[in-house]
């Protein structure tokens, strides 16, 4: 039997593995809620405990060694110090979500309440405005928009759209070769999110993790200027693609060896019927960039390049792979065009397909559990031909998915494993 090393190198090489490849819990666009994570353990016999956040934005939970081992998942993820909000990642307490489930998060993640909402702070600091929002009744945080609209005619400063990009500092590096070398151990294959080469990445454009966020941060503004301003906008990217490849460069240095999957962005350029962007608009204006770090990865590392990007876009994924790309997340199949057997048939040995395994929006969400099992079947049959697939659902399974679905979809997928 193959280590998930070994698969996961196997089928992104575009070659059948042993059985299908599997990921749960190593990114935050491959996760589980910390609600799901709960219920999970209680299905399982596992000791009811408080579930670790490793991703509060979106409220995801660590999926830890118990729930790794009974899913055999092939994948390890590591992430930066901090996280969405600036909180560094430890001195874990626990602490109660308003729908009543204690979780652990950082010490210094400090949460307000008012009307029934949940409000958090940049770095912990309540002396700020809130930097986000979890809704009286939600599940998880929304963005605050802190920026204010700018004028179209008015001068801008590149530095101000580049104040969360740095370069590492000796601790940060500290950090990464301990964690990387303690994922390598697992037997796993590691995704590495280092971070700094998400180009207009709309999560992370109001500047969640600062205090007092400068330069285009409204959402409506930062889309405008990528047709109003667009050389603004591809400068912004060239001087934080140069950062970003310093980065890359000194983690390839220290634990180089550690990483298999490098997880490069998270910009989303599909709606549900339609792009944000067109081809020529994505070669153009992100295209540079984008080559630079797939061509500096695949030049220095035996490392796969990971493009998370949701959305109708089959009209894209020819410039995705001409610009490098291994590997595309989630692979929405219930948007317009994302037919699976097209895009197997049309993409699947140049770019390897890491999600697309259950439809989350209807199947998930509304189906039986029989619907659940049949689809996961269906799809890994089609995707899973040939390797170049990855299971894992589209998007993040979320808190209010039946318990019934969710528990049949791991049930599935762990019994075709076994069969194969």
């Amino acid at each position: 039997m193959m280590t998930g090393k070994e698969r996961i190198q196997t089928v992104l090489s575009h070659r059948e593995a042993d059985r299908i490849a599997l990921d749960f819990g190593a990114t935050s666009v491959t996760g589980i809620h910390v609600k799901k994570i709960a219920e999970f353990r209680r299905y399982y016999g596992l000791e009811d405990k408080p579930v670790k956040v490793i991703e509060p934005f979106q409220m995801l939970g660590e999926v830890d060694d118990e729930l790794k081992n009974i899913w055999n998942v092939d994948v390890v993820g590591v992430g930066g110090r901090t996280d969405m909000f600036g909180h560094f990642q430890k001195d874990f307490v626990e602490m109660k979500m308003p729908w009543g489930q204690p979780v652990l998060l950082p010490q210094s993640f400090k949460m307000k309440e008012d009307n029934g909402n949940i409000y958090v702070f940049p770095q912990g600091d309540t002396r700020c405005a809130p930097t986000a929002i979890m809704p009286a009744g939600g599940y998880f945080f929304d963005a605050i928009e802190r920026g204010r609209i700018t004028e179209p005619d008015e001068a801008l400063t590149i530095e101000d759209n580049l104040e969360e990009f740095a370069l590492m500092s000796d601790d940060d590096l500290s950090y990464w070769k301990e964690a990387l070398t303690k994922a390598r151990a697992s037997g796993r294959a590691v995704i590495a999110n280092i971070g700094g080469s998400g180009l207009g990445d709309i999560a992370l454009i109001p500047g969640l993790n600062l205090k007092n966020p400068k330069g285009i941060r409204t959402i409506t503004d930062w889309y405008m200027s990528t047709v109003m301003r667009e050389d603004f906008i591809r400068e912004i990217f060239e001087r934080q693609t140069d950062i970003a490849l310093q980065n890359i460069d000194k983690i390839n240095q220290i634990a180089g060896d550690c990483i298999d999957i490098i997880y490069i962005c998270g910009t989303d350029l599909g709606t549900q019927d339609s792009q944000f962007c067109s081809a020529e608009t994505l070669s153009t204006l992100y295209g540079q960039s984008y080559r630079k770090i797939n061509e500096r990865v695949h030049s220095h590392t035996s490392w796969k390049t990971f493009k998370h990007c949701c959305g109708a876009i089959e009209p894209l994924l020819e410039t995705f792979i001409d610009l490098g790309f291994d590997i595309i997340n989630p692979v929405q199949i219930n948007a317009a065009g994302m037919d699976p057997k097209n895009l197997k048939e049309k993409y699947g040995d140049r770019i390897s397909f890491w999600g697309g395994g259950i439809d989350t929006q209807r199947v998930l969400q509304t189906g039986t559990p029989k619907d659940v099992k049949n689809q996961v079947y269906q799809l890994c049959e089609i995707f899973g031909r040939g390797g170049g697939f990855v299971f894992n659902t589209v998007h993040n399974l979320q808190a209010n998915v039946p318990p019934e679905n969710a528990f049949a979809l791991m049930d599935a997928i762990c019994e075709l494993r076994i069969k194969s």
